[in-house]
């Protein structure tokens, strides 16, 4: 769970009012039945019914599975912080009604008949909420289905990982860095040792000796991540500081400079459209991994990634709760990692 910071009336009051807007669109967009992109593998004739409720009762609305999973584990964050107790109440209800063990047990069936489904953006938060399930010391009920979700996930990873050559790097849902960096994350939280020595296996292998990243290429017009950022995160988790250091600045050794490519906010001219308006995300998805990353900068290359990261917030703010239902379906939950970062960085 984050580190707390400690804020004035003024910023608690800020907080409790972003916090507010937060949860009323997170509610929003799981009760919103359609559009609906089931990504659903047919088996045979009698396997083509793809009514969400069906095929998924516990991770259905907000357009698709995964981002249905990571704003239920924005739900489980919000109820962590001090909340209003109307809007508890809200979040509390619709995920009593989400995240039951019968839910949970369908779901997790459906990840072990189909192995490759949601692999591994889905698979990493799915992690990520049954480790916030359980670090927040909610219903058993909550813990009961997302704990089975997990523990499919977890043998998904396991037989998954030596298979994989090479990592996938496009700045979308396939890319492995960052679904391996809360997947190392969430499943250390959850006593997973066997998956967390897994992931700094494959990590190492693929990511120890590369150099000179060329960040100037990012992004790429539907980007929602930052390659270079993402690789970087799993490193720091991975990699012992004394180790990391060296690495990172060898690895982006412009990260932090005027004219750092990283630094810039993405250009988003049309936020309606499902696709581009991943930029907005990789807006929220950078100060999140800057703020994270500045910690191991130095001097004035940590203040510039640090204003960078305020900059990339800012510009995409109003659009994770009125914007439309492309950014409000999913945004939230990069919003809180920024924000979480935030309180790790020190402000």
């Amino acid at each position: 769970m984050p580190t707390a910071r400690r804020l004035s009336r003024v910023d608690r009051r800020t907080t409790h009012q972003r916090h507010r807007a937060w949860a009323a669109t997170v509610v929003e967009v799981l009760e919103t039945p359609w559009p609906w992109g089931s990504g659903h593998w047919s088996l045979g004739p009698d396997d083509c019914d793809v009514t969400p409720q069906l095929l998924h009762p516990a991770f259905h609305g907000s357009v698709d599975w995964h981002s249905s999973v990571h704003m239920q584990w924005s739900a489980v964050r919000l109820l962590a912080e001090d909340v209003e107790p109307e809007v508890a109440g809200r979040l509390q209800r619709l995920l009593d009604q989400r995240l039951t063990p019968e839910h949970g047990a369908v779901e997790a069936a459906y990840l072990r008949v189909r192995p490759s489904f949601e692999r591994p953006y889905g698979w990493a938060w799915s992690a990520m909420l049954a480790a916030t399930v359980r670090d927040v010391d909610l219903a058993a009920t909550w813990r009961r289905a997302t704990g089975a979700v997990a523990e499919v996930v977890a043998e998904n990873l396991l037989d998954w990982l030596p298979r994989l050559a090479y990592p996938v790097r496009h700045g979308v849902h396939s890319n492995t860095a960052f679904a391996l960096a809360l997947a190392h994350d969430a499943f250390g939280r959850l006593g997973r040792d066997d998956v967390v020595a897994a992931i700094s296996v494959r990590a190492r292998d693929w990511f120890t000796d590369e150099r000179d990243y060329p960040s100037r290429w990012e992004p790429s017009g539907e980007d929602f991540l930052s390659p270079a950022l993402c690789e970087a995160e799993l490193m720091r988790r991975v990699l012992p500081e004394p180790e990391f250091v060296p690495w990172l600045a060898d690895f982006l050794p412009g990260l932090g400079e005027p004219g750092d490519s990283l630094l810039e906010v993405p250009e988003v001219r049309d936020p309606a459209d499902g696709k581009t308006a991943h930029l907005l995300g990789l807006a929220l998805s950078r100060a999140w991994l800057l703020r994270s990353l500045s910690r191991h900068l130095p001097g004035e290359r940590r203040v510039h990634a640090l204003a960078a990261a305020e900059r990339q917030v800012a510009s995409v703010e109003h659009e994770v709760v009125a914007g439309d239902l492309m950014a409000t379906h999913w945004l939230v939950s990069f919003a809180l990692l920024a924000e979480d970062a935030e309180a790790q960085a020190g402000g």
